[in-house]
């Protein structure tokens, strides 16, 4: 099974354990690092997420994982916050973080550039529009890569703007 099936069909398993304790499965990933495999589990809720809570979801999905076994190898399974750099991945993840800071990364040039930072105005099913250095740039959701919250004090340093 490929790395995306793996991550879909993990997604399928977790996502309704973590919906009925009240939390948001935020992103997996499945990784190898090292000669490791990890699976991680982000997840969320307002107010952040505690080690309690992660110890929780971990405790719920781990006999789950176990009994539906998608993964043949053996990993390392991780339950955490998604962080103050939480990834944006849907279109409900930019919806309700419109008005923050965000950095994104398209797969082609849009203006002439590949790399934004700015703050979030609107998001659409066919865009999300960015102030970028003064200035509204509307980016196709086909061409993000990826985005990321990002706090807007951080987004004023030269280091962080810019660039392709």
């Amino acid at each position: 099974m490929s790395k995306g099936n793996v991550v879909k069909t993990i997604e399928e398993i977790v996502a309704p354990v973590i919906s009925d304790v009240g939390f948001e499965l935020v992103d997996v990933q499945y990784v190898k690092e090292g000669g490791n495999w990890y699976l991680r589990i982000f997840i969320d809720k307002p107010g952040g997420i505690g080690l309690a809570d992660c110890q929780l979801v971990s405790e719920r999905i781990d006999p789950l994982l176990d009994e539906k076994d998608p993964i043949p190898q053996s990993y390392l399974l991780e339950v955490s916050s998604p962080g103050l750099d939480r990834p944006l991945k849907k279109l409900a993840d930019f919806e309700r973080f419109t008005g923050e800071g965000i950095k994104l990364t398209t797969f082609v040039p849009v203006e002439g550039k590949r790399k934004f930072t700015g703050k979030l105005v609107h998001a659409s099913n066919h865009s999300v529009t960015l102030e970028s250095e003064g200035l509204n740039v509307v980016i196709p959701m086909d061409s993000l890569a990826s985005a990321r919250l990002i706090s807007l004090t951080a987004a004023k340093t030269p280091a962080s703007t810019g660039g392709s």
